[in-house]
């Protein structure tokens, strides 16, 4: 069987599982007690209303630069924002503690499925390149790397709000590839979202395993068809000894 260089990995709904609401009052009301105790009076509607306003325009003006593009916003800028807006002037220490703060009254379940660290693990025992490649805001996903345990599991990291584009955006794929000069011939994604993690790796020239997992979208379909593999479930033990067979 084929054998890959690298393989990238997909974050939330494919090693991990979690489930954040940011809709109910009751976490606009934690995080307006988070702005207001350090010296931005927010009722919480309008931190709610001002959060919203601020990340529109941040995608607009993304948009706008980059048309057609799946771009993605660093929400840093906007939590500084909120503080500028209320004449606090916030050194990158508070605003990266408000915004994990902001993460962790919105979070009602965070762990990574069974097998996934082993997994990672495994796969760099043999020598490949392990890459994670997630549509996320990296003030958000490093400390939730660091809180499980999954941080050192990978060679690279790379983060959507870090780069501008979010998968399947080509330019995503690409910054990884050229950076860490792989052929994606080379290169396996494995990623339980059909299109951003597929359709997008395929787009990029790469090969890609499809996880259903619980996470994957409503309408996902249980195999894709451009996907070397389909699997279902979120149990990665049987996952590994799959790849690594494959190896």
């Amino acid at each position: 069987m084929k054998q890959y260089q690298a393989y990238f990995f997909d974050l939330y709904g494919t090693l991990v599982d979690i489930h954040t609401d940011e809709s109910k009052p009751k976490f606009w009301k934690a995080a307006a007690s988070c702005y207001a105790f350090h010296g931005a009076a927010y009722d919480p509607a309008e931190l709610r209303s001002e959060y919203s306003r601020l990340c529109a325009a941040e995608t607009e003006r993304l948009q706008k630069a980059f048309p057609g593009a799946a771009v993605e916003i660093d929400l840093l800028p906007v939590f500084r924002a909120l503080y500028q807006a209320k004449g606090i002037s916030p050194d990158e220490a508070l605003t990266a503690d408000t915004a994990w703060a902001f993460r962790r009254a919105s979070t009602t379940r965070l762990r990574a499925y069974a097998g996934a660290g082993a997994l990672l693990a495994a796969l760099r025992f043999t020598g490949r390149t392990v890459i994670l490649l997630s549509n996320a805001q990296s003030c958000f996903t490093r400390p939730e790397l660091n809180e499980l345990g999954l941080m050192d599991r990978f060679n690279r990291i790379y983060i959507s709000s870090e780069i501008g584009f979010q998968k399947p955006d080509p330019r995503f794929f690409s910054a990884a590839l050229r950076e860490l000069d792989l052929d994606p011939a080379d290169c396996l994604m494995v990623g339980n979202d059909p299109v951003c993690d597929v359709d997008g790796a395929v787009s990029a020239g790469m090969d890609a395993v499809y996880l259903r997992t619980a996470l994957s979208p409503a309408d996902a379909p249980d195999v894709h068809p451009k996907a070397v593999f389909s699997y279902r479930g979120s149990d990665l033990r049987r996952l590994r000894s799959l790849l690594l067979r494959w190896d």
